[in-house]
């Protein structure tokens, strides 16, 4: 068996896929890439194809009709055969370095016998085009280098949310907790990072810098204006999150207080969309999706609303939306995350 099983998801990747898989190949036969060509139309497939022959020991392509970013994940996870599973964007890589030290970490918990299921890492917003780059870590919220429990963890502050970057499941707890990412839907790694979270009772948290999150690539989903069209598709996952895990009755108040930050950073994501785009649909349809949760979530509606997040979304009219808007700009300075 593996030690850590990596899925990468390519869609017309041919452009930026080595990066990604070299950064992944330092780990050595620890690792196992699976490499899923998610239908592109491009040479993914052939280079997936040239990478499994050269590295057959570590290296397997795996090729599909597109199903999306999340048929790729779960197809990844599928296959995987290794302890614990990160999942990689193809334009997205790993420092080398902090790898080295992960596989280490995960190889002596291993073979002390005390798996964890979530080991935790530093990610980075790496916004090449304006030069600037964040470090998102943990320190505030959770004890380094050691096996640690929720009784354990501190509060998280608002943009230290534990996004996949910054996540490495144990594969076990992945399938167990009922995981299940629809088919050619955007965002669907909001799903990955807080349903299994449910399922989490140990944890681990090393302090590196592992993950790089290229942002600024053309076309990139992440982008406002790519969101604000898919943003059906953003309410949509907005939804499921809170339809698949039942959050009130999460045991531990601190597991359940994660899970529902993150839930309240989707929602005023989603909110100041439909509210950046102004337009009287979408408008619309950010009174439909607060009207939503308080009919399908009423406990999670309580919690949300009246949070700050939620009193900021909800402000009325033009001047709540001017407000709603700008506080979105100036969050966006800050941290660079579109």
């Amino acid at each position: 068996m593996k030690l850590l099983s990596v899925a990468v998801p390519c869609y017309n990747s041919q452009d930026y896929m080595e990066h990604c898989v070299d950064t992944l190949l330092t780990g050595g036969n620890e690792i196992e890439i699976l490499i899923v060509n998610d239908g592109s139309k491009d040479h993914t497939g052939e280079i997936a194809d040239r990478l499994a022959k050269e590295h057959p020991d570590i290296i397997r392509a795996i090729h599909q009709e597109n199903a999306g970013h999340g048929g790729a994940v779960m197809t990844g996870l599928h296959h995987a055969t290794g302890l614990y599973f990160k999942v990689v964007d193809s334009d997205d890589w790993l420092d080398t370095d902090a790898l080295a030290q992960v596989l280490t970490r995960l190889r002596n918990l291993t073979e002390s016998g005390a798996d964890v299921d979530l080991f935790v890492c530093n990610y980075i917003y790496d916004k090449t085009d304006a030069g600037r780059k964040r470090v998102i870590q943990y320190t505030s919220a959770l004890p380094e280098d050691q096996i640690f429990t929720w009784d354990d963890v501190g509060k998280f502050h608002k943009w230290e949310n534990l996004l996949m970057h910054a996540m490495i499941y144990r594969t076990k707890i992945l399938r167990e907790s009922g995981l299940n990412l629809p088919k050619h839907t955007f965002y669907v790694d909001n799903l990955y990072c807080s349903v299994p979270l449910g399922n989490v009772e140990k944890l681990y948290y090393l302090n590196v810098d592992l993950y790089h999150y290229y942002i600024g690539r053309e076309g990139q989903s992440v982008q406002e204006e790519i969101m604000i069209k898919r943003i059906d598709q953003q309410i949509l996952v907005n939804q499921l999150m809170m339809r698949q895990i039942d959050l009130e009755h999460v045991k531990h108040p601190k597991q359940q207080r994660t899970i529902l930050q993150y839930h309240d950073m989707i929602t005023a994501v989603t909110s100041v969309l439909l509210a950046v785009s102004g337009t009287p649909e979408n408008l619309r349809k950010k009174k439909d999706l607060w009207d939503y949760i308080r009919e399908n979530h009423p406990w999670e509606y309580r919690k949300l609303r009246y949070g700050l997040f939620g009193i900021v979304m909800n402000l009325p009219g033009p001047l709540g939306r001017t407000l709603q808007v700008a506080a979105y700009r100036v969050a966006n300075r800050i941290f660079s995350f579109n």
